[in-house]
């Protein structure tokens, strides 16, 4: 008999406890599903619904996100999600595996795919590919001393501030709706449900760190990630909503830093959650690409 939902399982990553949702089908085809920022596994319920039955579907709670743990150092480097994702590959034997991922997400798959080809069978990002060659020219007009200078004092703001309680799960639905405006009811009502935590006193706060708001100024350099990029094998497929604030890699000129393997589709009526905003033709394209 089928399950109605996923199991709760879990894995030790880098001395940490990191929860993925796991919905059954173990003899069919590993499929890896990937949340982005501030975001849970479970965003990805109505997509492991529709898949289930053709794949063995995982649904990855990125550490300090969701039911995962928390970095006890607050400390949340790109490259260190990368190797969760590598050890969860590694300890499930899950490779060639296939990964669906969005935004943070997208970028930290995009990551593996180039430094693991191999391994991976096919893969999508919705939005995935990180700051704008725009941004990444503001960026570096500051010095490096600089950027470590905001991040110590972002990261003491961080520490001294406390999550925000919302006095009602409502006012954390209202939250919700207000980031996305195209989520239905429905939509808003099961993220919210799985991404807030009651508090002792009877508020609800957001179950993500809030050190994941403090990027490190030491990441990968945007050639090396780039180089990355040129390295994957598999096919690969770039989603992108016409309305999100996310710049398309066919108009700022990032695709051509992958090879012939890539191929992107763009959505109207849709922001930066594609796979939320346009959800039946985003499962449509996902099954014929897949």
């Amino acid at each position: 008999m089928d399950l109605i939902g996923p199991t709760s399982q879990s894995f030790i990553s880098q001395r940490t406890r990191l929860h993925f949702a796991d919905w059954g089908n173990h003899e069919a085809p590993p499929l890896i599903l990937l949340h982005g920022g501030r975001d849970h596994c479970r965003s990805w319920d109505w997509a492991a619904e529709e898949l289930r039955n053709d794949w063995h579907v995982m649904c990855p709670d990125l550490r300090g996100h969701g039911d995962s743990g928390w970095s006890r150092t607050g400390y949340y480097p790109i490259m260190a999600y990368v190797y969760d994702l590598a050890q969860l590959i590694h300890q499930l034997e899950l490779a060639p595996v296939t990964i669906v991922a969005h935004s943070l997400g997208g970028n930290i798959s995009l990551r593996y795919a180039g430094l693991y080809p191999d391994n991976v069978r096919k893969l999508v990002a919705i939005e995935g590919l990180g700051p704008s060659p725009k941004q990444v020219a503001k960026r570096r007009e500051k010095p490096f001393d600089e950027h470590w200078r905001e991040w110590i004092e972002s990261k003491r703001k961080a520490a001294s501030r406390q999550p925000r309680r919302y006095e009602s799960f409502e006012a954390a639905l209202l939250r919700m709706r207000d980031e996305n405006s195209y989520l239905t009811e429905a939509q808003a009502q099961h993220l919210t449900l799985h991404a807030v935590m009651r508090n002792e006193d009877g508020t609800f706060s957001w179950k993500f760190d809030p050190h994941v708001h403090v990027w490190p100024p030491d990441d990968l350099s945007p050639e090396d990630v780039h180089q990355l990029w040129s390295q994957i094998t598999c096919p690969t497929r770039l989603i992108y909503g016409n309305d999100s604030w996310a710049s398309n890699p066919e108009k700022d000129g990032r695709i051509k830093d992958f090879g012939d393997n890539v191929s992107l589709t763009s959505y109207d009526r849709a922001g930066h959650w594609v796979h939320h905003d346009r959800f039946d033709d985003f499962v449509k394209e996902l099954k014929a690409f897949l």
